[in-house]
């Protein structure tokens, strides 16, 4: 397979990934989780179920996660055939390789059983993780496609080509801002899946107060809000770090843009609360939500990737 049609593929593979994201958010947000009943592959028993809102939204669910499974299935395939110099791009295949049919398993599992809503939130944090996993493999085959421009076979990596040098300290604290990032993610959809939004009303104050009475929904949406905020604040370290340490433009660039979509989430969230009170246009604030936070992950993971390799130099 020649390197662009290789790209074609994994950039596919990657929109496929993010429209799943996004019809598993509008299933949270329309109570659409038992549209097809307690049936699975299958629809209330039909292979193509009778038409309501419900049953549609999950069935086109089901749907794009199918087809996305092949799409990451074959992506898998012909990373292994093209049989690339360095390991990343196995790791990033094979990961989405996983979280995906990790992702299907979780699915079907709360479809056929009773499933608690903490277990319930991982789902997100999975579909997040095996997006992040597409969007890195995608980046690596556009590297691939302007290496061999090049003359460079196989996809040399961005930090060869690099003069500059990133301390190894800043893996380090990328990944724990990565892991921490991943606990105020599953905050935000044990939020959702609690049904808990409405505990707080109010931004940046919740229900007029700086420390609400902490009970039932309440507690659960401040502890999302506190942990957001200083997620806000370790993200603003990090980028502060970078260049003070001088790691280079694209390090540099990397951490300004989580900064800006931290800010941007933070901003997201205040959109959240003042459209509680109107379903239709929460669906849509809940979405971008949705978008922003996986966009920050993928960025810090990226950040992560390029941190280590230039530190290996």
């Amino acid at each position: 397979m020649t390197a662009k049609r290789y790209r074609l593929l994994t950039l596919w593979t990657c929109i496929g990934m993010f429209l799943v994201l996004v019809v598993g958010v509008v299933v949270t947000n329309t109570e659409s989780g038992r549209g097809c009943g307690t049936d699975w592959p299958l629809c209330n028993g039909k292979f193509v179920p009778a038409y309501t809102l419900e049953s549609m939204v999950e069935y086109s669910h089901r749907a794009v996660s199918g087809i996305e499974g092949l799409l990451v299935g074959a992506a898998f395939i012909f990373t292994l055939l093209i049989k690339p110099r360095s390991k990343e791009a196995v790791v990033y295949a094979s990961g989405a390789l996983l979280f995906t049919v990790a992702q299907a398993l979780l699915g079907a599992a709360a479809v056929v059983w009773p499933t608690s809503d903490a277990v319930l939130a991982i789902h997100f944090g999975i579909s997040m993780i095996a997006f992040t996993f597409t969007w890195l493999l995608d980046a690596w085959a556009l590297r691939r496609v302007s290496a061999e421009r090049v003359g460079q076979p196989n996809g040399a990596t961005l930090a060869a080509r690099s003069a500059a040098k990133a301390p190894a300290a800043l893996f380090r604290a990328v990944v724990a801002v990565i892991v921490y990032c991943y606990a105020v993610v599953y905050l935000g959809a044990y939020v959702r899946h609690t049904d808990s939004a409405g505990g707080c009303i109010g931004w940046p104050l919740c229900n007029g107060q700086v420390v609400p009475d902490l009970d039932g929904a309440t507690g659960i949406v401040f502890a999302h809000r506190v942990a957001a905020a200083l997620l806000f604040v370790f993200i603003l370290a990090l980028a502060l770090y970078i260049r003070r340490q001088g790691a280079g433009k694209e390090l540099t660039a990397l951490g300004s843009v989580s900064l800006a979509l931290v800010a941007a989430q933070v901003l997201s969230g205040w959109l959240l609360t003042a459209t509680l009170g109107n379903h239709d246009v929460y669906v849509f604030t809940s979405l971008l939500h949705t978008i922003i936070i996986t966009a920050l992950f993928s960025s810090l993971c990226l950040l992560a990737v390029r941190a280590r390799q230039l530190a290996r130099r």
